[in-house]
């Protein structure tokens, strides 16, 4: 489950310095946890649609690169005009450099590749719920800003 105590919760939130405790094992938790409820979009066009028909419902967003992303100049561009929408609608999002463990957290192995490049962690439709782990990424976002890193780069862990 998603939900944890209040004490156990402020406890999590404690960050001791810019690394914050474990941001990749966080984004773990929160992807699987959106996955579980169906909250997740995969994909860089699917996720232009939802940015573009709900903005409102996208909580946070991940971007993935792989060695094919230097020589991909429209993947690219994507990037670059995603990046651009969060930031217009304060929406955190991260970079993360291992496309594949991306693709086998979001849809399993079988997973096509190429749809991982963009994930969208999306808010239930009404409102109620609490997740520790991407609250601990929004504070963890924040703190980048606050260091101009605007789209940190997060190590997801193994298994």
């Amino acid at each position: 489950s998603c939900r944890r105590s209040a004490d156990r919760l402020s406890d999590d939130l404690i960050i001791t310095d810019r690394s914050m405790q474990s941001p990749g094992k966080s984004l773990k938790e929160a992807l699987v946890c959106a996955q579980s409820e169906g909250r997740l979009t995969v994909g860089v066009y699917e996720s232009a649609k939802i940015m573009t028909d709900d903005p409102d419902s996208v909580s946070f967003c991940v971007l993935a690169t792989d060695e094919e992303f230097e020589c991909d100049i429209a993947l690219q561009i994507h990037f670059t005009l995603i990046q651009s929408f969060c930031f217009d609608n304060d929406i955190s999002i991260v970079r993360v450099s291992d496309m594949q463990r991306l693709a086998e957290l979001v849809g399993g192995k079988t997973q096509q590749l190429e749809d991982a490049h963009c994930v969208l962690i999306t808010s239930p439709a009404d409102g109620s719920w609490e997740d520790p782990s991407l609250e601990k990424l929004h504070l963890f976002c924040e703190e980048s800003r606050r260091l101009n890193d605007w789209v940190p780069e997060i190590s997801l862990p193994e298994r």
